[in-house]
């Protein structure tokens, strides 16, 4: 019989590449993961992991078990969401992660709402970047997940997972006030690549949109400063330390004194924000009212 806690830890060796990195998301040893590994392992007959210096890939066998894996966990995702709505379920926590404009636009309004229309549900709330609150749901360590679409991200029909799209908000050129082009209308971004850039680190959402953006006009931007942060973003540029491109969302609220806001011409660059859960956690009483006030948020 093949135990089910079992499977959790070969999709996290599969999810992370590593027995030290999957050991780490599940709050475990590496030594306990190898352990219930070689357990598996024994339990079904077959050798199901191979380790090299690069870490560690599923053997033919390990990926025919990850598929089963995939739709046995959400089965057991969907069990204890019907069990909870058999014992009512309207008291509990859902812990959301979600990055710093995600929680203004979405989460934050989604706890309002909740407090007037289910009180009982308690949101903890974790911030997280655009592309790492994902695999925070896979690992448990969070119930839902307010990501952004990057390169790399697991598909809306992925099969861990359920995939609930939110909202799409353009990118907006920001320029130093004594710019050539502070005066434009729009911002062709064409005009723009021999200019200093201001962005997101690679591996953040944002820098893939940046990045893609420039490179559809013809260049590769220099990317001569690096923040995370889009307050630092702007104040780089209001130092005409170069220029930017920056989620219209994330500049509400902002100092804008020392900068000139543009739309870009044609097809502005854009992110996608979804909200996601474990693949049959969606009906559980608890996060169905999340979902669903997420969504409210986004639409209003």
């Amino acid at each position: 019989m093949i135990e089910a806690r079992r499977l959790h830890i070969l999709r996290a060796v599969a999810d992370h590449r590593t027995v030290t990195a999957a050991a780490a998301a599940l709050y475990l040893t590496p030594s306990a993961v190898s352990q219930q590994l070689a357990a598996l392992e024994q339990e079904t007959g077959h050798r199901l992991v191979e380790r090299s210096a690069k870490g560690v890939r599923l053997t033919p066998a390990g990926e025919i078990l990850l598929g089963h894996t995939n739709a046995v966990l959400a089965q057991l995702e969907r069990a204890e969401a019907e069990l909870a709505a058999y014992g009512s379920g309207e008291a509990g926590t859902v812990t959301v992660a979600a990055f710093a404009t995600g929680i203004a636009q979405v989460v934050a309004p989604a706890v309002a709402r909740l407090a007037r229309t289910a009180p009982g549900i308690r949101i903890r709330v974790r911030d997280a970047e655009g592309d790492a609150s994902v695999p925070m749901v896979l690992d448990r360590q969070v119930d839902v997940a307010v990501a952004v679409e990057y390169r790399g991200a697991p598909p809306a029909d992925d099969p861990r997972l359920t995939h609930v799209p939110l909202y799409a908000e353009p990118f907006d050129a920001v320029v130093p006030l004594d710019h050539r082009l502070a005066g434009a209308a729009v911002v062709p971004l064409a005009e723009l690549a021999k200019d200093p850039w201001i962005g997101p680190y690679p591996g953040n959402p944002c820098h893939d949109v940046v990045v893609l953006a420039c490179e559809s006009a013809g260049f590769q931007p220099r990317l001569e400063h690096s923040s995370d942060d889009f307050r630092a973003v702007v104040a780089l540029a209001s130092a005409d330390a170069g220029v930017a491109l920056v989620p219209r969302s994330a500049l509400r609220g902002m100092d804008l004194s020392g900068v000139v806001v543009r739309p870009v011409h044609g097809v502005a660059p854009t992110r996608r924000v979804f909200a996601a859960v474990r693949r049959g956690a969606e009906g559980h009483p608890l996060i169905r009212p999340v979902l669903d006030a997420l969504d409210e948020a986004a639409r209003t």
